[in-house]
């Protein structure tokens, strides 16, 4: 019997981010640039540039993985297909279920957001588990979670290796924790009986709308965005609009730089002069070196002081008590040290233009 893929992005797990179906439907489907161009609706440039980001990507072992079984699952449509049929997703039943994100990852999430816990994944293991080092210098387990699970994290962004190898590392991202408040929330709705209609988990990558900034975060409880809920005296936003996505934007970089694996910065000496800049030469950045270059332009422009107070709770997302008594502030006072650091990263903007956009 003919197998025809009548809904293409039906076919999918709805976990799988847009540009990997684009990515895995082009390389193991077939599929032209222009032809996956047409059927999603935007230039051919946009998919060939999702497609080398995903392609970089790979390093990741997770990543890597959940790409190599997604591929091999892929489903090329027939030759009596309509023109419009691209290649789709169907599992094998030895491969057990297909992970339910909404389900699985809460735990998993939930658990890496605790202080100082990581995912480990070791090569030869099909689970991988979520250990924190305890105050007393033991190590303490506090989960397991399935290697497919983990690779579907992974995919999504949602945690970053700090540690490859035999033994591989994962720590969550900002993006994770802000995936993690979404669907919780979703949770408690189903549960009180406001759930709204179900959403996917196939979001766009930040680097792929300019955009996305503002969008990624529609349902994070950032330290900015609880900020600008507040007024002044006046009556008057205490955030204006252009200084949140300043924030957003830097935030944005500081998750990209993150993703780098074999990279570890110390963004705390970017402060103090302690660390020259980047590699030298005329060989433009892309990637993760990209945007570490464009947070460490903004912090060095912004100083020491303002930019301690971005580097915490822009990039960090620590709380403004938090970063009060970490930057060692008199109580109330980092709101407004805040506020004047965001006009300050704001010019930084504005004087690149072009120069300063999200793509590297």
């Amino acid at each position: 019997m003919s197998h025809h893929v009548q809904n293409w992005s039906d076919t999918w797990p709805d976990w799988v981010p847009d540009q990997v179906r684009r990515y895995i439907a082009h390389t193991e489907g077939g599929t032209t640039i222009r032809s996956l161009a047409r059927a999603v609706g935007c230039h051919a440039s946009t998919v060939l540039r999702q497609i080398r980001q995903v392609e970089e990507a790979r390093e990741d072992v997770l990543y890597d993985e959940a790409l190599r079984w997604l591929g091999a699952h892929t489903v090329r449509p027939q030759p009596d297909s309509p023109p419009a049929d691209l290649p789709g997703f169907r599992a094998d039943d030895s491969d057990g279920p297909v992970p339910t994100l909404e389900k699985e990852a809460v735990p998993a999430l939930r658990r890496l957001a605790q202080v100082g816990a990581v995912l480990a994944v070791a090569t030869e293991m099909d689970k991988a588990v979520i250990v924190r080092n305890g105050a007393d210098g033991e190590t303490h387990r506090l989960g397991i979670v399935d290697r497919r699970v983990a690779q579907a994290l992974a995919l999504n962004r949602w945690i970053s290796c700090i540690q490859p190898g035999r033994l591989s590392r994962y720590r969550i991202t900002t993006l994770g924790r802000t995936m993690l408040g979404d669907l919780t929330a979703r949770a408690e709705n189903r549960a009180s009986g406001f759930a709204e209609r179900p959403a996917g988990f196939s979001g766009a990558d930040p680097r792929e709308r300019d955009d996305a900034p503002r969008a990624r975060f529609n349902h994070a409880e950032t330290p900015v965005l609880c900020l600008a809920r507040r007024r002044d005296a006046k009556g008057q936003p205490f955030l204006t609009q252009p200084l949140i996505r300043a924030a957003e934007r830097i935030q944005v970089d500081f998750e990209l730089a993150q993703m780098e694996p074999r990279v570890t910065t110390n963004w705390d000496d970017f402060l103090t002069g302690g660390v020259r800049g980047g590699p030298a030469g005329d060989t433009p950045l892309r990637g993760a070196a990209a945007a570490r270059a464009r947070v460490t332009a903004a912090l060095r422009d912004l100083g020491p002081g303002l930019g301690a107070v971005v580097l915490e709770c822009c990039c960090r997302l620590q709380g403004l008590e938090t970063a009060e008594k970490k930057l060692g502030w008199s109580a109330r006072s980092g709101k407004i040290v805040l506020r004047i650091a965001l006009q300050r990263l704001r010019q930084h903007y504005d004087s690149l233009g072009d120069k300063g956009g999200l793509i590297g």
